[in-house]
């Protein structure tokens, strides 16, 4: 039996508890032998001065995560030099593991540009995509991508049904920003950190 990985990409900036809920419903409804969280090196549509710096986003990665046997996380993309690319990561860790079976997990607005990612074709057939519906994108467009993608690529995308987790990490920068609580939003290893290095006050 081929084992099951998960990869949660994203620049986690900060990781929050969206992340993790939608990282363990995914772990759970496919039974996955563990998710591998990979923050994101310098991502091409990003723009890369207003990204903390990858320790800092590393380190609250491994914060939020340590508390589950099931989750990982791997410096591969902060480590890499130049722009990073999610089929770059994928061939990397398909050549390491020839056996395993990779499920990408992302969120629902990164998801719907997929067609704008390097090599996308490539991308849908080396592993699965997964996703959950999120507010402020319609679920028809969500599900008409879906539909699409695997009419073009058999099984290799997925929307779970999970609650919905309005949190986003562009929201929580905000709040730090304006002196509002993040409790709640992030894990509270995560809180103490932002707090401890005053990460986004301006």
């Amino acid at each position: 039996m081929k084992t099951k990985i998960g990869i949660m990409g994203g620049t986690f900036d900060p990781i929050h508890l969206g992340h993790l809920i939608l990282a363990e419903e995914t772990r759970v409804y496919f039974n996955l032998d563990k998710v591998v969280f990979i923050p994101s090196g310098r991502p091409p549509h990003k723009n890369w001065d207003d990204i903390t710096e990858p320790y800092d986003r590393y380190e609250m990665t491994l914060l939020a995560t340590n508390d589950n046997p099931y989750f990982f996380v791997s410096a591969m993309e902060i480590e890499r030099a130049g722009l990073t690319y999610t089929v770059d990561t994928i061939k990397r860790l398909k050549k390491e593991n020839e056996d395993a079976e990779y499920y990408f997990i992302t969120g629902a607005d990164s998801l719907v540009d997929i067609y704008k990612w390097k090599s996308h074709d490539e991308l849908l057939k080396l592993c699965k995509f997964v996703t959950a519906k999120r507010i402020g994108i319609p679920n028809n467009e969500l599900e008409n991508l879906i539909d699409k993608i695997n009419k073009e690529h058999r099984d290799t995308a997925y929307l779970l049904t999970i609650p919905y987790i309005d949190i986003s990490s562009t929201e929580i920068r905000d709040r730090v920003k304006s002196g509002k609580s993040i409790k709640y939003y992030v894990p509270k290893e995560v809180e103490r950190y932002i707090k401890k290095k005053k990460l986004y006050i301006e």
